[in-house]
C-alpha cells in the first residue's frame, strides 16, 4: 500500500476516534476529554490532507 493511501486510511481514523472522544466529553460532561476528541480530529484530517497530497505527487 502506497504512502499517501496510508495516510487517509490513518487520517480518517483519527478523525473518527477524535469525534468519539469530543461526544463521549460533551454527553459526561467534561470539557477535557472534549477538547481531547477535536485535537485528535483536526490532526486527522491534517493526515488524511497530507495522504491526499502525497497520492498527487506520487502520479
Amino acid at each position: 500500500m502506497k504512502t499517501g493511501t496510508k495516510d487517509q486510511i490513518a487520517g480518517k481514523l483519527h478523525e473518527m476516534k477524535g469525534k468519539v472522544k469530543q461526544v463521549a466529553g460533551q454527553a459526561a460532561n467534561k470539557p477535557d476529554l472534549e477538547a481531547e476528541g477535536r485535537v485528535e480530529k483536526l490532526a486527522g484530517k491534517v493526515q488524511n490532507k497530507v495522504g491526499k497530497m502525497e497520492k498527487v505527487l506520487e502520479k
